[in-house]
């Protein structure tokens, strides 16, 4: 990577009549490969968009509609990637009435192609996580969530590789300490690892051995904590790691303007990003690559989700 070039596209903002288009420089249009990948987090059974009556971001969200705008994106793009960094449980009656079935059948028929877990998805126990397990054809990567001795033993996976386009990407996750968040009784013997410790393995046998291209954190550690300056979160885990080219974060809610670029301990850039909460933005950034599979350029949009007209 000798040259990175970071191209911010302007944010749609506004009550928008048709889907949104990205510009981008005549140097991306040039690429010789590009790699979409689109993200969420924290969507929390938003099922149904909010009401034009909610006092924030009205008659935004919804699934139907995060649909609609992920496939006019597949048909302009050939090579997108749609990741979730955790807590698509817990927050409205569906939920409470169909324990996550219905959020995990919906993200199948999306293509989402990986996961992590937030805390949030042990809500209902090991056991009622297995069972809904059963409706999600795609995976769930927790490197620092321990299962041996448990019921989710063998069914979650460390990393996972995805060629796209003569693109080789390296995906893990990490998620956050249980112990005080989560009832002992809902995860039992699992055993949490630190997240900035099995990063920093898991990125380098990626990078290293399995000879990626693009190495992707799927984090719910949450964004920062200032009040607790020793705890973990996702710029300790820019900052303290090598390898990683994207964290794409969840669970504190935070809503990015733009995704942030941090120096990491071999003092080279990483990106961070997190599109906030119940699925009311589509997070959006494209790599573009040259020929001999060398990082050209980056831009991104963050894709507020709407009622847009195709």
């Amino acid at each position: 990577m000798k040259r990175r070039e970071f191209i911010k596209t302007t944010t749609i903002a506004g009550a928008a009549l048709s889907l949104p288009q990205i510009t981008f420089s005549s140097s991306i249009l040039k690429s010789d490969k590009k790699i979409t990948v689109l993200h969420t987090n924290d969507q929390h059974s938003r099922i149904e968009p909010f009401p034009p009556t909610y006092p924030n971001n009205p008659n935004q969200g919804g699934f139907a509609r995060r649909a609609t705008l992920i496939d006019k994106i597949r048909k302009e793009e050939s090579n997108v990637l749609l990741l979730d960094s955790g807590d698509v449980f817990q927050g409205t009656p569906y939920f409470n009435f169909f324990g996550g079935e219905l959020e995990f059948k919906l993200m199948s028929k999306m293509g989402y192609e990986a996961s992590t877990m937030g805390n949030h998805e042990f809500d209902n126990g090991l056991e009622e996580f297995k069972k809904q397990l059963s409706h999600a054809r795609f995976d769930f990567l927790c490197s620092n969530y321990d299962f041996t001795n448990t019921i989710l033993e063998g069914l979650t996976r460390n990393y996972k590789i995805i060629n796209k386009g003569g693109i080789k990407i390296g995906l893990f996750g990490v998620g956050v300490e249980l112990a005080g968040l989560v009832d002992k009784k809902n995860y039992l013997e699992t055993i949490y690892i630190d997240p900035i410790e099995i990063a920093q393995d898991q990125a380098r046998m990626l990078k290293k051995e399995k000879k990626c291209d693009l190495v992707i954190c799927l984090s719910h550690i949450g964004y920062k904590y200032p009040n607790f300056p020793d705890k973990v979160c996702d710029v300790k885990l820019c900052q303290q790691t090598s390898q990683i080219d994207l964290v794409l974060g969840g669970h504190t809610h935070t809503f990015f303007k733009e995704p942030e670029k941090y120096i990491n301990k071999e003092g080279k850039e990483v990106l961070l990003n997190q599109v906030g909460w119940a699925g009311l933005l589509l997070g959006r950034i494209d790599y573009l690559f040259t020929q001999d599979n060398q990082l050209k350029d980056i831009a991104f949009q963050t894709i507020p989700v709407k009622n847009y007209t195709v």
